[in-house]
């Protein structure tokens, strides 16, 4: 089965711009299966792992049936522990963005006086432990007779905890007039008993873990800042002289966003998502397959479809929403008997996300250290030696050595030619690697700064709000990152801060400023 788009199901426009701001524009498998029987009312078991989008697959539902005018409890769901039902609860909370609702997580370890408190200011939704919600019936700061949704998540676990007595004590204060659904990832006997007992005709449902791999594909991952993510990955890209890369984001405005940045930066960069009609998306395949778009920015859903053998490497800009995911995009690379690279960038608690994909693909994900400037242009020139051998050894260079015998009929040594013909092609690069990082020399900056020189000024019409402006668009600086800035009549100085001042001067280069070419090289100190 297709997995369907959140945009065709039958949802409230409240819910449908909810789950476009977290992202998410197609149904993960469990949710393509259940959301259409649970939204007519039916029972459902869900067979499924974590990490699969069960929440979501049960939470639009529970929300969808809701009545926003009655203050009283109207769904309930049980979770084996503290931590699962905080998660449940944040992930309601997301999906609740735009309808006035009240949720409460209840469970162990917490005052129950804070819950009893916001119990009588009136909750809709409870999300609990089932000895904690247990606890609360028997208290009667709990009333169950307005409920007419029970959800079970993760059953297993609870049964395997013990849980079996509080859950039907929970089941049995529900009115008989009500919609249950269970999910679990196992299906036990004892499991099976409960349905029998408790649930009404109840659609079976099981989603088939997808098994990983290609094993002609190198897995990496990189712990780094959000707004660290750009300057990765246009360093990987650089570092490994990519001519065919995918790099996959979770929303269609960050793919608008990075390609933006990557253009800027000099690179042939475009992108495919939902909002693009098919010609758009028809006309930039076309363009990715003949190579004259290097890097491609996708979501998931415009991603479907595409077939292209020379991808060299997928990128994980953000991480997937969930594992399966995770495997459609780096199928992408590696075929047709090649190898294939795939980066993930995980910021902050997607560390989390990637364990789930990690622990269900049975696959390590290896760690690596975020290259330094150097590195990358240690790297960069063993692909260039590599590259000079493989046309030794291959092409037809007639011509070119009877160029190089004339020079050195000229007193040249062929030794020589070599080394001035590999500054030539290497130039700014060779550059760049002497002043990389604290390598600067004292170029009359203040502490912390670079201070740069640029063959435009005046004459050119440039003013310092123009190098600003191209500073930004190149770096996402601040104007107040950003040192002191002299334009003078046929050319200017800029302090750049230090630390990424070699990567700013080199964006600078290919980019221009106010559409003219320029040249960035360190300053001589003032005498």
């Amino acid at each position: 089965m297709e997995n369907l788009l959140f945009e065709d199901l039958k949802l409230s426009r409240e819910m449908k711009h909810a789950i476009r701001d977290m992202g998410f524009e197609e149904a993960t498998p469990i949710q393509s299966l259940a959301l259409p029987h649970i939204l007519e009312g039916k029972d459902v078991i869900g067979q499924a792992q974590t990490g699969t989008g069960k929440t979501a697959a049960f939470g639009i539902p529970v929300l969808e049936r809701l009545d926003t005018s009655n203050r009283s409890v109207q769904a309930v769901i049980l979770c084996p522990t503290r931590e699962l039902a905080i998660q449940v609860a944040e992930e309601i909370k997301k999906l609740s963005k735009y309808q006035k609702t009240s949720v409460l997580p209840v469970y162990g370890g917490q005052p129950i006086e804070r819950q009893i408190k916001a119990l009588k200011r009136g909750v809709q939704i409870i999300i609990g432990t089932p000895g904690r919600v247990m606890d609360h019936i028997h208290r009667r700061t709990l009333k169950m007779d307005q409920v007419k949704m029970i959800i079970l998540d993760e059953a297993d676990e609870m049964l395997d905890m013990g849980f079996r007595e509080d859950i039907e004590f929970v089941l049995e204060k529900i009115p008989d007039q009500r919609q249950m659904l269970l999910f679990s990832a196992t299906m036990s006997p004892i499991i099976l008993g409960l349905t029998r007992k408790y649930q009404n005709n109840p659609e079976m449902l099981k989603v088939t873990h997808q098994e990983l791999t290609v094993p002609e594909i190198r897995q990496v991952y990189f712990e780094v800042r959000e707004r660290m993510k750009l300057d990765l990955l246009t360093r990987l890209i650089d570092m490994h002289n990519l001519k065919l890369a995918l790099v996959f984001c979770n929303t269609k405005r960050r793919v608008d966003r990075l390609v933006s940045h990557l253009q800027t930066r000099g690179y042939f960069a475009d992108g495919l998502h939902g909002d693009m009609s098919q010609n758009q998306r028809d006309r930039v395949m076309a363009k990715f397959r003949k190579g004259q778009i290097e890097i491609l920015v996708a979501t998931d859903v415009a991603a479907r479809g595409i077939d292209v053998d020379d991808v060299e490497a997928v990128f994980n800009y953000d991480v997937p929403n969930n594992e399966e995911y995770y495997v459609h995009r780096i199928g992408r690379t590696g075929r047709a008997g090649k190898t294939g690279q795939a980066f993930t960038f995980v910021s902050g608690k997607e560390i989390y996300q990637l364990r789930d994909i990690q622990r269900y693909t049975k696959v390590r994900i290896e760690q690596k250290k975020i290259p330094s400037l150097h590195e990358v242009e240690e790297v960069k020139r063993d692909l260039f030696m590599e590259q000079l051998k493989k046309e030794m050894n291959t092409s037809d260079l007639q011509k070119e050595i009877h160029l190089v015998e004339r020079l050195m009929e000229e007193d040249y040594s062929s030794l020589e030619i070599a080394a001035a013909l590999l500054k030539l092609y290497n130039g700014s690069k060779d550059d760049a690697l002497q002043i990389s990082g604290s390598d600067f020399k004292d170029t009359g900056a203040q502490p912390g700064m670079v201070r740069f020189f640029i063959n435009v000024g005046r004459k050119q019409k440039i003013k310092a709000k123009d190098i600003v402006k191209a500073i930004r668009e190149v770096s996402g600086l601040s104007s107040t990152s950003i040192g002191r800035i002299d334009v003078l009549d046929k050319f200017s100085f800029v302090e750049l801060p230090e630390k990424n001042a070699l990567e700013i001067s080199e964006a600078l280069k290919r980019k221009g400023i106010k559409g003219l070419r320029v040249n960035l090289e360190p300053a001589h100190k003032k005498m």
